[in-house]
């Protein structure tokens, strides 16, 4: 059932957002119609946490969480990819990958897997990601269902592709869809902008929305009865990683562990990427900015840095213990960004500075919210090429030249 404007206006009442409603006599009846849904599919409850947000802030006690690093993966590999190849032939492993980025910073208007890496060849983020999950399938001689997270604002446009291209041979039964869920953005005080006269300012809900995501699109009913119980998540901007990778699966499994998470060296102590450890004594990542002198210098017993597992968001989740963690409220970030919004006048304005709140769950406080994690060491050189720039440091660039390295042919 659709939302009534009635409705509409107690559920705005109840959380004092009813300027939202300024404009709707403005509107044509679709106009309408799209803004009583936005406001019925906007969860208004976590908007007063801008009010406390020093509170969300606080961090427990960082310990140490030591990987399970290269040597001892090497000496179990048979046996670990033995069971890893076991739970991918009986079904028990699906794929996520999250994809609601765009290529902006690339300098290109479409979603960021569309971007184009090759030289000689037309070879696009996508397809290296479907690729690297085909060398599993053909190990496996099975296929993995592979969930593709979108945004609102690269659904379209990303489903129209991955179709025109044949999903790079990938069997389209096997692909499915869903959107990332958004969360209003607000001003300081925690009222909801606008950024048209029929439309809440949104933006997507952090990297720990996928899962709500994918419930509230229906598809965990069809991970219950596809009989999916691992859930391998990773970012759309890592063209070298390894997905339902076996051995990290089959180590997951046999370490009794509910997550596991794929880590490299970080190259140096300072580098920007987020470190996994214990805070109070449950598996958390702590963010690089994070890390005090002391920490970024300490030692564990055989003299390495303890602190030196980079996360590359690649992680694999148990369906169980997701669904557990959904029980509670995870925490919630709050952002400062700029905001575009329409002013008292109804004219949009594009701000210079920060000027408000974005709401976001991330995968580090869904790991917090489980009771064991396995860091699992990946060699960088093979498994992380990250694309965030055109050019530089984790760029289109450094990422062609590590694609060859790996013999990927550009």
């Amino acid at each position: 059932m659709s939302m009534t404007l009635e409705q509409a206006k107690a559920k705005l009442e109840q959380y004092g957002q009813q300027h939202v409603l300024k404009y709707y006599e403005e509107l044509s009846e679709t106009g309408k119609r799209a803004l009583l849904d936005q406001i019925d599919a906007t969860d208004m409850s976590i908007l007063d946490a801008c009010l406390h947000k020093e509170e969300l802030a606080q961090k427990g006690e960082i310990t140490p969480l030591a990987a399970m690093q290269i040597p001892e993966i090497e000496a179990n590999r048979e046996s670990f990819t033995k069971t890893g190849l076991e739970a991918i032939r009986a079904g028990r492993v699906g794929a996520v990958l999250l994809a609601g980025g765009m290529g902006t910073r690339l300098g290109s208007d479409d979603p960021k897997g569309m971007y184009n890496v090759g030289i000689t060849r037309e070879l696009y983020i996508f397809e290296c990601l479907i690729n690297n999950l085909m060398d599993v399938v053909k190990q496996a001689d099975a296929w993995i269902h592979l969930f593709v997270m979108t945004s609102d604002k690269n659904h379209d446009a990303t489903v129209a592709f991955l179709k025109e291209k044949n999903y790079f041979g990938y069997r389209e039964e096997y692909v499915h869809f869903f959107e990332q869920e958004m969360a209003a953005a607000t001003d300081y005080n925690g009222k909801i902008y606008l950024e048209e006269k029929g439309k809440l300012s949104t933006s997507p809900n952090g990297n720990g929305g996928w899962f709500v995501s994918l419930k509230r699109c229906g598809l965990l009913n069809f991970v219950h009865e596809a009989g999916i119980e691992w859930l391998n998540v990773f970012a759309v901007d890592n063209v070298l990683q390894r997905i339902a990778d076996p051995c990290f699966i089959g180590a997951t499994i046999r370490k009794n562990c509910v997550v596991g998470s794929k880590v490299v060296r970080k190259s140096a102590p300072d580098e920007k990427v987020g470190v996994m450890c214990l805070e109070d004594g449950k598996p958390s990542i702590v963010e690089y900015y994070e890390l005090t002198e002391e920490m970024a210098n300490a030692k564990d017993e055989n003299g390495d840095y303890a602190y030196y597992f980079g996360v590359i968001l690649n992680y694999l989740f148990k369906v169980a213990e997701l669904e557990r963690m959904m029980e509670n409220k995870l925490q919630l970030h709050i952002v400062e960004k700029k905001i575009p919004y329409l002013n008292e006048n109804g004219e949009l304005v594009k701000p210079e500075q920060p000027n408000g709140y974005k709401f976001e769950n991330l995968v580090l406080d869904m790991i917090h919210e489980m009771d064991s994690c396995l860091p699992f060491e990946v060699v960088r050189e093979k498994e992380f090429a990250p694309i965030k720039n055109a050019t530089g440091v984790d760029s289109v660039e450094s990422a062609r030249e590590l694609l060859k390295k790996n013999g990927v042919e550009l």
